[in-house]
């Protein structure tokens, strides 16, 4: 505690946070390899394909829980975590409160690495590398549409963010 603050204003600031709004923070990652195709993991609690990655825990920052999920998630070497490419909130929908979607750039990984990838968390069915447009079909309209906007902030350096008015799939 700092010489300026009293445990009375540590008691108010403490009482303040608990009151305050959480928001739910998932990071996801595009990870390509050198022929231009994306992996996406097969989640056995959803009926389609998804980035991998998922939710951000209390205190961690997203990109290391981005980096902790794919270490989970993808068993063999470290993915690179880069930039963050685009971020999404969703509106709330069925059970959900709103979130936060982060999408951060997994990078290219040499084919060595790739091989050496495998499902080791027990929420997966398989992994597979898609081209953009294979993958696209693979995923929630919403998803894809995610991944679309994250390649090309990947080709144009940018970053992107968008709202979400409506969730009608889930």
């Amino acid at each position: 505690m700092s010489d300026d603050l009293t445990p009375e204003r540590w008691a108010y600031l403490a009482e303040g946070n608990r009151e305050q709004a959480r928001k739910r923070v998932a990071a996801k990652v595009v990870i390509r390899d050198r022929q231009g195709r994306v992996l996406l993991v097969d989640p056995n609690y959803k009926p389609r394909w998804d980035l991998p990655g998922g939710m951000v825990e209390a205190n961690e920052a997203p990109r290391e829980a981005a980096r902790r999920e794919c270490r989970e998630e993808l068993g063999g070497g470290i993915i690179e975590i880069g930039r963050l490419l685009l971020m999404d909130w969703e509106p709330a929908h069925g059970p959900w409160d709103d979130q936060l979607m982060l999408v951060f750039d997994g990078g290219i990984v040499e084919t060595a690495l790739a091989a050496t990838l495998h499902v080791t968390d027990p929420e997966l069915d398989d992994l597979a590398w898609f081209t953009p447009d294979e993958a696209v079909a693979k995923l929630r309209q919403d998803v894809g549409d995610r991944l679309q906007r994250a390649l090309h902030a990947l080709a144009t350096h940018d970053t992107a963010y968008a709202e979400r008015e409506d969730r009608t799939s889930s």
